[in-house]
């Protein structure tokens, strides 16, 4: 699979593709096509894939990247635990809904490997553009 290095180019994929998008952390395609997702707090296997869409809703007004970036580090605390699981682009039919709304996919088709290079400024552009864990006031 291709490696995507910086936020441009999963912007342009994003932006070039009929098919919506999702971002995972896991051990790869390889490995997760003889795996389930599991909702840990009550280990009950799910019936897809846990995944982070990568389309931005219509509501969102603000460049492409910044919701990538954004979209991205929701689940990079996940590949900073291991060093097996990483990031990666993929399409699929969504079949349900996750314990946190997330969205559940089968039939996965992988597009590309988020890079090291793409995660640092996914990470960088976060940290600068948005305030991480803040709640509604009031």
């Amino acid at each position: 699979m291709r490696v995507l290095d910086n936020l441009e180019e999963l912007a342009d994929l994003v932006s070039s593709q009929r098919a919506r998008l999702y971002v995972r952390f896991s051990d790869g395609p390889e490995h997760d096509i003889h795996e389930a997702s599991i909702d840990y707090e009550s280990d009950l296997p799910l019936p897809g894939l846990s995944v982070n869409k990568l389309d931005p809703p219509e509501w969102w007004s603000r460049p492409l990247q910044d919701w990538l970036a954004r979209q991205v580090c929701q689940y990079l605390h996940l590949a900073e635990r291991s060093q097996s699981l990483r990031g990666w682009v993929l399409t699929g039919t969504m079949v349900g809904r996750g314990p946190d709304d997330e969205p559940l996919l089968a039939d996965v088709e992988p597009f590309a490997w988020l890079g090291d290079l793409l995660l640092a400024e996914a990470q960088a552009r976060y940290d600068e553009h948005f305030h991480r864990g803040r709640a509604q006031q009031g």
